[in-house]
């Protein structure tokens, strides 16, 4: 069994795919309408061919209440991992994004988090590497 597909709310699919192509570096994988429904992904240049992240318009009341919910306890609604979050941190923030926290050594990890916009904190995550 493997992932392939997970969603975030966003409350703008437009700005959501400039911030998370632009911004961010992913890359848009899927974008077709069929009347008021809109499916929209990106995934990691990376890994072009992996997991996808559906953004997903919050227009469901639950949804919305959820994605505001979540955003007002401080909790990421997303992570993505790096092997460079300090690097990663100085590139995105040179384009434009508002980090909420910048790098922070925590247990067995560097994060950081970020605004992305479109009603999500976004968190970046570094594991710390082990000698044994």
């Amino acid at each position: 069994m493997k992932i392939k597909m997970t969603s975030v709310y966003v409350n703008d699919q437009d700005k959501a795919l400039r911030f998370y192509t632009e911004v961010l570096g992913f890359a848009k994988k899927a974008d077709f309408s069929q009347g008021r429904y809109r499916w929209l992904t990106v995934t990691s240049p990376e890994e072009p061919d992996g997991a996808e992240l559906q953004l997903a318009l919050n227009n469901n009341p639950a949804a919305e209440a959820y994605q505001q919910a979540i955003f007002q306890q401080g909790q990421p609604a997303a992570m993505f991992y790096t092997d460079d979050v300090r690097g990663d941190y100085e590139r995105i923030k040179a384009r434009g994004a508002e980090f909420t926290m910048p790098p922070t050594d925590v247990t067995a990890s560097t994060i950081a988090m970020l605004d992305d916009t479109c009603g999500n904190l976004i968190q970046l995550v570094q594991l710390a590497r082990y000698s044994r």
